[in-house]
């Protein structure tokens, strides 16, 4: 019996959920409130599609006394959610004038725990010019003797790393249209990014910022020079 696509495609159909989910895609939990603020909702019709996207198995809830957290309820929903992105019509503003938020989404941003955006996209690009990642096939990247290097004196643990579908994985960008660094090496670089200060990450969005001290270990380490990128693009 083939699955019933039809339920979860409803799900996130609708543009009040839809918007929450997005807000979810940071990975973080979040309140109910927030959510409903996100989405431009009530707090009881927030509370109403909270709950179908539970029963439906999307999001997840964790109670903390008399609180309720929602995140979404694992890293599949996360793609398809990324997927459908890229399906969608690409977003004229994308590429005129745009507000200081969607400049900033763009830019940089988490992208259910790993790097997305502007930023995602320059960093894969300089790990694999570097050669010390590989695409190979099935949307993986096959981490080389040299990257495995890299990675560990910049303090990660790859042999934690594992998962069934590949500690290192290509997630394509809605925005750029190329491939970042999913998977649980990504998640744990922009951990690691965070904890060295070489980004920032906004509380109220899912948006990431490269800090000075990023944009010259980036520079140092991995050839990336975001301000020369900015520069043609300005031109």
């Amino acid at each position: 019996m083939e699955p019933n696509i039809a339920s979860p495609a409803a799900l996130i159909g609708d543009p009040g959920r839809a918007a929450m989910l997005q807000l979810l895609m940071d990975g973080r939990a979040h309140p109910a409130g927030a959510l409903a603020w996100a989405a431009g909702l009530t707090a009881q019709a927030a509370s109403n599609h909270l709950a179908r996207l539970v029963d439906g198995g999307l999001v997840t809830v964790e109670r903390e006394g008399r609180h309720r957290y929602y995140r979404l309820a694992n890293a599949e929903v996360a793609h398809a959610l990324e997927a459908l992105a890229v399906l969608a019509a690409p977003v004229r503003s994308l590429e005129q004038p745009r507000s200081p938020k969607a400049r900033a989404l763009r830019d940089g941003r988490c992208c259910y725990g790993h790097l997305a955006g502007r930023l995602g996209i320059a960093v894969a690009d300089g790990l694999v010019d570097r050669g010390l990642i590989v695409p190979a096939d099935d949307k993986l990247y096959a981490v080389t003797a040299s990257g495995r290097a890299w990675f560990e004196d910049l303090g990660l643990d790859l042999a934690s790393l594992r998962s069934k579908r590949g500690a290192a994985r290509q997630c394509l960008d809605w925005t750029e249209r190329r491939h970042h660094l999913a998977g649980p090496l990504g998640v744990a670089l922009l951990s690691r990014m965070a904890d060295l200060a070489w980004i920032d990450a906004d509380k109220a969005s899912r948006a990431v910022r490269l800090t000075a001290l990023g944009r010259q270990e980036l520079l140092a380490r991995l050839g990336v020079d975001l301000e020369a990128v900015e520069g043609r693009e300005a031109a």
